[in-house]
Order: structure tokens, then C-alpha cells, then sequence
């Protein structure tokens, strides 16, 4: 993967208050984490070989093992590294699930675009995680590269990640998200099918089938395409977001790989709460501007020592409220909601 040991012995500029700190990733540490990535994967893919329908008790079940990952992880960073990489590290990985949760909600409009199965769904989710994973990395990569350059990489950082809010929250005010849209239109699913034939049905977790003398794609593999389309958009936020929070390449890999690896789980856990979270959009927006300023303020600080900088317990604090907030206002405004029809009728 792009993320190999060579980015692990990168020593670039810390955002915050852990300037100058190199990364924690030895070379075994991060062989062990991607051989572990590799065996969830593999066990997700063995999971998901013969399709069925996945029931709240399995889907419950694996998000607490998934959730339980990083908890472990992270006590075991506060024991080996102290409190500094491990406080990065549970920072990085709420900034991480919270945009995975925006993520999960894409993924759910592609899926109901296409009328995927509900045997195979959680198939196509897997093939997103993977492919995340890959961008992530590739991302993760291209990133350290930039800050080992020169601080100046966190002022771009910013931008984006200001940009993004930026654009987020008008597309909610305008209506132009992409629930509004039409996902067969997608560039990559009409390159596809101006490619190659694709059938008119599924035929089970194959991307692939031969028909009349020819190969051609199953729609399984017109989504995957989708869903790697939008991996590349929601890596673009989210490596920048968890630089913000530690500018160790390991830490960022491990927010991200912690992130992803339960959403397939999440998503069934998730798929009735995600339409009732109303202004879920609204909190990510703002989570990403407040992590833009972070990252601007803590580049004017290399240049104008008196400038403030925001440590990443308060970043923490302000990151987990923005989130309470969310929840607690998209829940009052669904209670009202339904309130209102139930005294209509």
C-alpha cells in the first residue's frame, strides 16, 4: 500500500501542540497495523461471501467489535506513547467517524439509486471500504510529502477544508446536495456503460459475467464504480481534517483505517437513524471550518509567533459538542415533526 514504512520515518511539522514530533510508526508497527487491516478485510470479505440479509443483532454485534478496536487501540497508545498520541488519536478518530457517517449516507442514496439487493449491499459497502482505504493511503501519502515540504502546507489544508464547509452548507441551503441527484448520470457510471455492456440484472457478488460470446458488467460493478467515485470526493475533507489534528502520517492512517473498516456494519445500524439526523451536514460543515482554522492559525503561528493556536483537547471538546449539538437538534426537529402530523390528522 502507499502508506508503507517509508512515510512512517517522515518527520514533518506537527499542527498544534506537538510541533516537531516525528512519527510513532517503526517500521514493525506498521507492518503489524497493515497485516491486521488486511486480516479485518479479509474476514469482512469471508463474512459477505454468500449474501443474506444482515439482521440488527449481527449488524449491532459488529459495530461494538469495531467500536471496540480503537478504544483498545488508543489505551494502548496512552500506555506505550503517553497521553499525547493517544489524545491525537481518539480526536483524529471522532473527526474520522463523524465525516464516515456523511460517507455512509452517500453510500445509502447510491444504493437505493441503483435498487441494489438488500442480500448484497453490504458487498458493495465492503468494496467501498477497500477502496477507501487505497485513496486514504495514497492521500495519507501525498500529505506527508507536502508538510515535510514546508509549513505552508497547512495553510492549503485550511483552504480546503474552509472551501469544503464552504460548499457543504450551500449546498444544503440551495438544495443542490447530492440526494437531488440522478446517480446513473454520474461521468463514471455513463463512461462504463459507453464501454462496455452491462446486464440488466444482478447476478449475485459478481462485477463480471460473460454474455452472448462477450464480457460484460453486472450493475454490481457499475455501483462499486460509483462508490469509488465518492470515496475520492470524501478523501479530498477528511485526510486534511485528521492533519489538522496530528500531522503524524501513522496516526492519520490509523484514524482513517479505525474509521472505515466498521461502516458496513454501521450502515444497517445506521440506515433508519441517518435520514432523521437533519442536520447532520450542517455539523460536518462546521466541524471542517473549525478545523481549517486550526490548521491557518497554527501556519500564521510559524510566521507570527503571538498568533493563538488550539490545542487538541480543546479541539476534542469543540468537535464532540458540534456533535451533541447535531444529534439533540436533528432529534427535537424530527419529534416536532412528527408531532405536527399526528395533530394534522
Amino acid at each position: 500500500m502507499p502508506f508503507h514504512p517509508v512515510v512512517s520515518s517522515l518527520s514533518v511539522a506537527a499542527p498544534a501542540d506537538s510541533v516537531g514530533s516525528s512519527s510513532i510508526g517503526s517500521p514493525w508497527l506498521w507492518v503489524a497495523s497493515i497485516a491486521v487491516i488486511l486480516g479485518l478485510l479479509v474476514t469482512d470479505f469471508a463474512v459477505t461471501r454468500r449474501p443474506h440479509e444482515v439482521s440488527i443483532r449481527e449488524a449491532i454485534g459488529w459495530s461494538v467489535f469495531y467500536l471496540t478496536l480503537p478504544v483498545l487501540f488508543g489505551i494502548w497508545l496512552w500506555a506505550v506513547f503517553d497521553s499525547g498520541p493517544a489524545l491525537e488519536f481518539i480526536t483524529g478518530f471522532v473527526v474520522e467517524k463523524s465525516l464516515s457517517v456523511d460517507n455512509l449516507f452517500v453510500f445509502m442514496l447510491i444504493l437505493a439509486g441503483f435498487a441494489v439487493p438488500s442480500p448484497i449491499q453490504q458487498r458493495v459497502l465492503l468494496y467501498g471500504i477497500a477502496g477507501a482505504l487505497v485513496l486514504r493511503g495514497i492521500f495519507i501519502a501525498a500529505g506527508a510529502a507536502l508538510l515535510q515540504a514546508g509549513t505552508w502546507a497547512f495553510l492549503l489544508f485550511g483552504l480546503i477544508l474552509l472551501v469544503s464547509a464552504g460548499k457543504i452548507l450551500h449546498e444544503v441551503h440551495t438544495g443542490s446536495a447530492f440526494a437531488g441527484r440522478d446517480v446513473s448520470q454520474m461521468r463514471i457510471v455513463r463512461l462504463l456503460r459507453r464501454f462496455m455492456p452491462v446486464t440488466d440484472d444482478y447476478r449475485g457478488t459478481r462485477l463480471t459475467v460473460r454474455e452472448h460470446g462477450r464480457r460484460a458488467l453486472t450493475p454490481l460493478a457499475v455501483v462499486v464504480a460509483a462508490v469509488f467515485v465518492t470515496d475520492v470526493v470524501f478523501a479530498v475533507d477528511s485526510v486534511p481534517a485528521v492533519y489538522g489534528i496530528t500531522a503524524d502520517p501513522y496516526l492519520v492512517f490509523a484514524t482513517n483505517a479505525f474509521a472505515l473498516l466498521g461502516l458496513r456494519a454501521l450502515y444497517f445500524v445506521l440506515h433508519a437513524t441517518l435520514a432523521k439526523l437533519v442536520y447532520l451536514n450542517h455539523g460536518l460543515a462546521v466541524i471542517l471550518a473549525f478545523i481549517g482554522l486550526k490548521l491557518v492559525l497554527h501556519w500564521a503561528h510559524g510566521i507570527w509567533p503571538a498568533t493563538p493556536q488550539i490545542p487538541t483537547p480543546v479541539s476534542l471538546a469543540v468537535i464532540v459538542a458540534i456533535l451533541a449539538v447535531v444529534i439533540a437538534a436533528s432529534l427535537r426537529t424530527r419529534r416536532r415533526a412528527e408531532q405536527h402530523v399526528i395533530e394534522k390528522d
